[in-house]
């Protein structure tokens, strides 16, 4: 495992206050941050394994994926303390040869 970063750990969801609500209708849009948690936008429904909805509280939340975090299934920024790394990214696709 590397090393942690030395930097504090960063709480994507507490970005919300910066994101007013404007009732606009978006779609849903999932981001897989290198190294830190998916950040979901738009109008979505979180769901326990029973069914019951896990109130988001916000617009944007970040989802935890390093598996460490006390607030699951939204991210703490426990990623950064752990040294959380995640995979390089696959290259992107090339255009067919002709």
């Amino acid at each position: 495992m590397s090393e942690p970063d030395a930097q504090p750990a960063t709480r994507w969801d507490d970005q919300w206050d910066e994101y007013p609500d404007t009732g606009a209708t978006e779609p849903v849009s999932i981001t897989a941050y290198p190294n830190g948690p998916l950040l979901v936008r738009g109008p979505f429904e979180i769901l326990t394994p029973t069914g019951e909805v896990i109130p988001p509280r916000r617009k944007t939340v970040a989802l935890c994926r390093c598996g460490v975090s006390s607030l699951k299934p939204f991210c703490d920024g426990s990623h950064k303390a752990i040294g959380f790394r995640t995979e390089q990214e696959p290259p992107a696709p090339q255009p067919p040869l002709s």
